[in-house]
């Protein structure tokens, strides 16, 4: 049960010697960050229990070889003034990353108090993953980190999305082998079809085979070299293989790998850019990548207690793990330490020696001072909004039909021509741009892609302000590292299928706000994502393709970063969409529909509607002057046109009720202040809502999501209609009716309200003809379901009904 630090191995190339010494100081810095309190840092007298954390946490795994590929990055930075960003994909490697920035010194320029001497190596150990201290990933606190390592899949994705535009960055990403086994990383080795040479940076990805997960073997470590040779070759790349344990080898035969790689990008990047120069086309390139097989665990512990620690995966997390309890294991823990020779590496004031630190890269040129990892964003040049609006006459709304997100494209068509000089807005799809009818856009510019072409391919260009891959994962991916280095752009999804990146959003949430609680970070461009082709409209595709409830999840997440939108017409989805690629710092969710559809609000109303947030439109209600009987209130663009369409039919066939008619747009008006910055005040609540008078809410998505939002609210008599998880493929009317949120249920439920909530201030004549309405709807409920039986379509009442202004509303 003995640290072997005696194994015979081949000297170190004299070259390789100082580069030696860096990466194991750089490992002694990882290991202790793990183990160590730091009372006694630099093991200046015998290691004692006390010394010891009590609680060990952190993954020493994947740190030595994380160390490696650090330190010979510095060394081509150095000699080749490369603007670089390393990524780690693996779950945890904060210690190696933390570790290195420390010893780059910008670690000390972002935290002062964490010095560069013994002292301030004390509170570098004891800080890692201890309270009050950081995490053991490379999170937002890490200086030169864009990518949280927390959940594993999407480095390359980040990786890819962060070059796009930069044609003078080259990221190293470190895959790690079980990362490569998530289906995200396994999609995002098809980055390469999209990259332009000419245009954008390069990306390096080094796959680390270091053999094992948490407790098993890794997939692609335990293929022969050949297939996992061919798989490369097969995704467009070419592969350079670096294998071994042995220091004296592996130095060497890594650098020179790192050499070919620089060398063939270069290549690449001067071929292609001579190439546009001349007028021709760039070819896609076979892209250099490097695998690099190392131990598990590499310069750690070989046996603890009998059983195989390096190269298993028994080093993925603590390899001794009980050094309170077992005196053997301390002793283990002190040996390891002692092979680093933290001696040779800090001077006697625990400063790190004059030798390794010429082979930090000059200033400018650190890694972990990276420019693009904490980026000063541009804002955006955005055309006036209201020339593109939709010319609603106020005297016949609802008369001009018009595909909101047609409208919204646009827009976007000419975001790209003020943009095009800064590059620096893009618009991410799941092969969905078009068919969420975004299309106005190819007017400007094309889909970048850099694969075969065909005669018959539309919108296709080496050089593009769109890119769409059948992932959505790579998208949000691509558009996330676009945006975590200085980029503006847009998620565009069907509805349904935006779940696919809860989890993606739910980490870029969370990096949002850690990097508000962390002054040193700038704020970003806003995430934002258009949901549309959405589940009142997807009648055509049935039950697979109706769910709303993403807005459900992006709820649950920091008040201080969601915003969600739901815009009843095009030009409200105009100053939505203005107000979002304006923001910074927040996840914009806009929901909004593709087909035609009545439009309400002139471009004045709109702009003033959406920045209220939610309001009463004073042309659709009837009580102005007196109490209402009941609010007809809404969110969405098909629930606003149903509420619309019974608030006409109850004004028709009760002429006598008063009815408020409220529309929301910005969802979280409806939280409370304490719940949500952008919450009403009570008192506003109160006004437009009433204490007491009852509230049919007609709501877009899942109706628990508006009764969560309004609990603490003095009135409690909401009704909330939304989607209750019933579809097929039927009608667009039948989708409401199935639901409940159509126009003739909730005439239906306003009559429930009149006989059982209204309570006598409600006209008598209206409470007995309430009955007789209800029937009315009743049977247009069965007239419905026989005439969609026997046409296919909706009824022309349905299709062809027109709001009308009457009773008490100005035409």
């Amino acid at each position: 049960m003995a640290f072997n630090s005696d194994e015979k191995t081949a000297p170190i190339p004299k070259e390789f010697e100082t580069l030696d010494l860096y990466w194991k100081a750089s490992n002694y810095l990882a290991v202790a960050q793990i183990y160590l309190l730091g009372k006694n840092p630099l093991l200046k007298r015998p290691l004692a229990l006390e010394d010891v954390k009590k609680r060990l946490l952190g993954h020493f795994g994947t740190t030595p070889g994380q160390n490696f590929m650090y330190v010979h990055l510095n060394r081509l930075i150095k000699e080749r003034s490369l603007n670089v960003i390393y990524v780690s994909g693996p779950g945890h490697g904060g210690p190696a990353i933390v570790a290195q920035v420390y010893m780059e010194g910008v670690y000390t320029e972002y935290y002062p108090e964490i010095t560069q001497d013994e002292a301030g190596l004390g509170k570098f150990f004891k800080q890692f993953s201890f309270p009050g201290g950081i995490p053991s990933h490379v999170a937002p606190e890490t200086p030169g980190s864009m990518h949280e390592g927390g959940e594993l899949g999407y480095s390359m994705s980040h990786a890819y999305g962060a070059v796009l535009d930069k044609p003078d960055l080259l990221v190293a990403v470190c895959v790690g082998d079980g990362e490569a086994e998530t289906g995200p990383l396994a999609t995002s080795w098809h980055g390469n079809k999209f990259l332009n040479p000419a245009t954008d940076g390069a990306v390096l990805p080094i796959l680390h085979l270091n053999g094992y997960k948490i407790a098993n073997p890794t997939v692609l470590s335990r293929i022969p070299e050949d297939q996992l040779r061919s798989l490369f070759i097969g995704y467009g790349y070419e592969p350079i293989f670096v294998s071994g344990s042995d220091p004296g080898l592996m130095h060497p035969a890594f650098a020179a790998a790192l050499d070919t790689c620089a060398d063939r990008i270069a290549i690449i990047q001067a071929n292609a850019r001579k190439a546009v120069a001349e007028g021709k086309r760039p070819e896609r390139p076979q892209w250099p990548m490097i695998i690099l097989r190392s131990p598990k665990g590499w310069t750690g512990p070989k046996i603890v207690d009998g059983l195989m620690v390096e190269n298993s995966f028994r080093s993925h997390q603590v390899p001794i793990s009980n050094p309170s309890q077992e005196p053997e294991h301390l002793k283990i823990l002190e040996e390891w330490l002692r092979s680093y020779e933290p001696e040779k590496c800090f001077d006697a004031n625990g400063t790190l020696v004059p030798e390794l630190q010429a082979l930090v890269p000059p200033r400018g040129f650190r890694m972990g001072e990276n420019a693009y990892t904490n980026p000063v964003v541009k804002p955006l040049v955005l055309p006036e909004f209201a020339k593109y609006a939709v010319d609603v006459k106020p005297e016949a709304r609802g008369e001009i039909q018009a595909c909101d997100t047609y409208v919204m494209g646009t827009y976007l068509r000419d975001i790209i021509v003020c943009n095009a000089k800064n590059r620096n807005f893009r618009i991410f799809g799941p092969d969905e741009t078009a068919s969420n009818r975004l299309h106005a856009v190819f007017e400007k510019t094309k889909k970048q892609w850099m694969g075969e072409y065909l005669d018959s391919d539309e919108n296709l260009a080496p050089d593009g302000r769109v890119l769409e891959m059948l992932s959505e994962h790579q998208c949000e991916g691509w558009l996330e590292g676009y945006l975590l280095t200085g980029g503006h752009g847009l998620l565009n999804s069907y509805e349904a299928f935006i779940h696919i990146i809860s989890s993606m959003f739910n980490q870029h949430a969370k990096w949002l706000k850690m990097c508000n609680e962390i002054t040193w970070r700038n704020k970003l461009s806003s995430l934002n994502i258009l949901l549309a082709s959405h589940v009142w409209r997807q009648d055509h595709n049935g039950f697979t393709h109706q769910d709303p409830g993403f807005l459900q999840h992006v709820a649950t997440k920091k008040p201080e970063i969601i915003r969600i939108y739901l815009p009843p017409d095009a030009n409200c989805l105009l100053s939505c969409t203005h107000h979002c690629l304006a923001s910074r710092h927040y996840v914009n969710v806009l929901v909004a529909g593709k087909h035609p559809a009545p439009q309400w609000l002139t471009i004045e109303e709109a702009t003033a509607h959406c920045t209220a947030g939610l309001g009463i439109w004073k042309w659709a209600s009837n009580d102005l002057g007196s109490a209402p009987d009941l609010i007809m209130a809404c969110a969405g663009d098909v629930p606003t046109l149903e509420a619309l369409a019974a608030t006409h039919i109850l004004r028709e066939k009760l002429p006598k009720l008063r009815i408020r008619f409220v529309n929301i747009v910005d969802l979280m008006k409806l939280a409370s202040p304490e719940d949500h910055p952008h919450g009403l005040s009570n008192a506003a609540f109160d006004s437009i809502f009433t204490k007491d008078k009852p509230v049919l809410f007609n709501f877009h998505a899942y109706p628990q999501l508006v009764e969560k939002l309004v609990f603490d609210r003095t009135n409690r008599r909401f009704k909330v209609k939304g989607y209750h998880e019933e579809g097929t493929i039927s009608t667009a009317f039948d989708m409401c009716v199935t639901n409940g949120v159509d126009r003739f249920s909730l005439v239906i439920d306003c009559c429930d309200m009149i006989e059982n909530d209204c309570g006598p201030c409600v006209d008598r004549e209206t409470c007995w003809t309430a009955a007789y309405v209800r029937q009315d709807m009743t049977d247009k409920l069965v007239e419905h379901k026989r005439f969609i039986n026997e046409y296919g379509v909706d009824m022309p009442e349905v299709q062809n009904w027109r709001w009308k202004a009457s009773n008490g509303a100005k035409k």
